[in-house]
């Protein structure tokens, strides 16, 4: 598409004081105003001819295949034109859709055996199907008289799943250990409570696992040696409704969650336990089947990118007692979810308590880093003194449910986003270290 810029428009319409002029005092003068316009439209036909030509324009787009929540990925862009001249400049311009973050145009100067190349970064605002849907090109002809347009139509499809990269990196950070030991992993002994063997006790040994009946019968100290118990059940709830479906630091709660959950689903089927995977926010949705064994991270990873996101509001009372007449064992179930007030949070409460009769809760949260940062203001107006005053309360009210749920037995994980899996890891090593399960 080949347009007029300002430039030409300008330059045609400053002929137009004089036309009047003429056609009001010296009409038989027109041939002026005839050639003054033939002159403007030659000077643009020309520039329209010499400038770069629209048909020798190409452009080769490398998209990535997938693209993760919280990371950036590079979109690889050549531009070349095949014969004729190259413009001064040419300006491109990424068009996708909601669910990619818009980038803003790109002036772009010089060539390299008439090609110039440039990499768009893509992030991701949510899961679901990305789409880049067009390319803008548009540069001007020497005399900038001219404007030509090159609109390429990519519809490429790009499905934006969990941040398993960074889960990826964490795990081989926290696994990293290991490396010093060769490779192949210790045997976890000495960490639970499932008797393994008895040995001879050495120093440095807990004196608590001295076996006296049996000292006594071989006449020298021997004591218990314990393993890590397999086999427990992790079930991890996701809370996919409104508050969760908020943005946190540019990326939804959930998606954040997700990335932490998956984290410690690795970790655990690693370990040999079993894990299940429960999104819920009006009503239950998704249930996955016990996981068990590495491979099945995969399997855990394909079905995390199916939670969706909702604006509705949770409902507790029917997702927790679903969830509770599927489960068959005693188990360590993983609520990620959020609250605003002991309001809102009572049903919560209510149908935690009744898990906590037979059943490991813990309850994984993030910080309101809104309302610490409200309240940590300096106070120079009125509006900040109220605001402040609003958000301490709000946080006086989270910590009483943290504290009742604490008081029915709930593990409770506040923390903030960057140290929640980590946090999350943690605390999932305590429970089998103190044999909670």
């Amino acid at each position: 598409m080949i347009s007029p810029t300002p430039r030409a428009i300008f330059l045609m319409l400053l002929g137009v004081p004089l036309m009047v002029l003429i056609a009001l005092m010296r009409p038989e003068l027109w041939t002026v105003c005839a050639g003054w316009i033939g002159a403007i439209s030659g000077l643009i036909l020309l520039d329209a001819m010499v400038g770069a030509s629209l048909r020798a324009y190409q452009v080769k787009v490398d998209a990535p295949p997938l693209l993760y929540v919280g990371a950036t990925d590079p979109v690889d862009l050549t531009l070349e034109f095949t014969t004729g001249a190259l413009p001064r400049r040419i300006e491109i311009l990424l068009e996708v859709n909601e669910r990619l973050e818009d980038m803003p145009a790109k002036g772009l100067r010089g060539w390299n055996d008439r090609e110039r190349s440039y990499t768009f970064e893509l992030s991701p605002l949510r899961r679901g199907m990305a789409q880049l849907v067009k390319l803008w090109s548009r540069w001007q002809g020497p005399l900038g008289l001219v404007q030509k347009r090159h609109i390429l139509e990519l519809n490429t499809d790009i499905p934006v799943t969990p941040n398993i990269r960074w889960v990826k990196d964490e795990a081989i950070r926290l696994y990293s250990r290991d490396a010093e030991f060769g490779i192949k992993m210790q045997v976890d002994k000495g960490d639970g409570s499932e008797f393994d063997a008895l040995r001879e006790f050495t120093t440095g040994m807990d004196r608590r696992a001295i076996d006296w009946k049996h000292s006594a019968r071989h006449r020298h100290l021997l004591a218990k040696e314990f393993r890590t118990e397999r086999n427990h059940n992790i079930v991890f709830a996701f809370d996919t409704g409104r508050l969760m479906s908020e943005p946190l630091g540019g990326v939804p709660k959930i998606d954040r969650a997700i990335n932490a959950g998956l984290l410690l689903s690795f970790v655990s089927l690693r370990n040999g336990d079993r894990t299940m995977l429960y999104g819920f926010d009006e009503r239950p949705g998704l249930m996955s089947g016990f996981l068990a064994g590495q491979r099945a991270f995969t399997k855990a990873q394909s079905l995390a990118a199916e939670l969706d996101y909702s604006s509705e509001e949770a409902n507790f009372t029917l997702a927790l007692s679903n969830l509770a007449s599927r489960l068959e064992r005693r188990s360590l179930i993983i609520i990620f979810s959020d609250f605003v007030d002991t309001i809102s949070a009572e049903l919560m409460l209510e149908n935690v308590k009744r898990l906590t009769d037979r059943h490991l809760v813990l309850f994984a949260t993030f910080e309101d880093e809104a309302l610490t940062g409200m309240v940590d203001a300096q106070p120079l107006t009125t509006d900040d003194v109220s605001r402040a005053v609003i958000a301490d309360t709000l946080m006086a009210e989270r910590d009483i449910v943290l504290r009742r749920l604490q008081r029915m037995g709930v593990q409770v994980i506040e923390t903030r986003p960057e140290e929640f899996g980590a946090e999350l890891i943690s605390r999932y090593i305590q429970i089998k270290q103190r044999d909670m399960l």
